[in-house]
């Protein structure tokens, strides 16, 4: 009938990026994958009939706002930097969440000049770009996994406000009251969308905030088995080969 809104499942797809939408390493897009996940966000927002695919990561916010343009996702908003921003590509707003004080970014400025000066001299850098945290790489994943202790002992003993966890190749040291949970309750707050309309696609124990605000939840092939214990779907392939499987999955490719 004229004038009858597409029939869709679900509203919105939020899918983590390192080890879903992108290899975990530093290795080449699969243009390919990726090239089709951006078909589906296109015809996503010219028909409305399948929901569009946003990026909630914990890399900075402006590798999240490219990720968006090359998906071709030009009207919802993303979650970056583990939830300390939510920028908005319809309107290229970017919001730090109100609850990081001037106080706390202090405390990741004291943060980063101590790792500089205790692990920079064995090659640890840090993932620049960042606002609110600190993300410490190495070559030597395992040189680097030693190192951990060693961070989470000393936010203890100067008290700045920091919880250290370790993924498949960083250190992160993000606040302890912001993470992609807390950036994805003011990102669906702004959008008005209810849970069971969502979908929500991840790879490590981190994305359990994803999976805690979803009506559905998936994995590639390549996820952390600890996660994959909160899947509704599990694709066979991995990374973005896996997203388009789940794409496929819950009929919206």
């Amino acid at each position: 009938m004229p004038g009858t809104l597409p029939i869709r499942d679900y509203d919105l797809i939020i899918c983590d990026i390192d080890g879903c939408l992108s290899p975990e390493a530093s290795l080449p897009f699969d243009l390919a994958g990726l090239a089709k996940v951006a078909q589906h966000n296109t015809l996503a927002i010219e028909r409305g009939d399948r929901p569009v695919l946003t990026v909630c990561s914990g890399r900075p916010q402006p590798f999240a706002e490219a990720m968006c343009r090359l998906l071709q996702n030009s009207i919802m908003p993303c979650v970056c930097e583990n939830g300390a921003w939510v920028y908005h590509p319809g309107t290229n707003v970017y919001e730090l969440d109100p609850a990081i004080t001037p106080g706390h970014l202090e405390a990741v400025g004291e943060l980063s000049r101590w790792c500089r000066q205790q692990f920079g001299v064995s090659g640890v850098t840090e993932q620049p770009g960042k606002t609110a945290s600190v993300t410490l790489y190495h070559p030597d994943t395992a040189y680097l996994r030693s190192l951990m202790p060693k961070v989470a002992e000393q936010c203890e003993l100067r008290k700045w406000p920091f919880k250290v966890t370790m993924t498949w190749l960083y250190i992160n040291c993000d606040l302890q009251h912001v993470n992609k949970g807390t950036g994805l309750d003011r990102m669906l707050t702004a959008c008005r969308l209810e849970k069971a309309r969502l979908v929500g696609i991840g790879d490590t124990t981190g994305d359990r905030y994803i999976a805690e605000r979803v009506g559905f939840f998936a994995c590639p092939g390549n996820a952390q088995p600890a996660i994959k214990e909160h899947a509704h779907f599990i694709a066979p392939s991995h990374e973005v080969r896996g997203v388009l499987e789940i794409l496929e999955r819950i009929g919206t490719n």
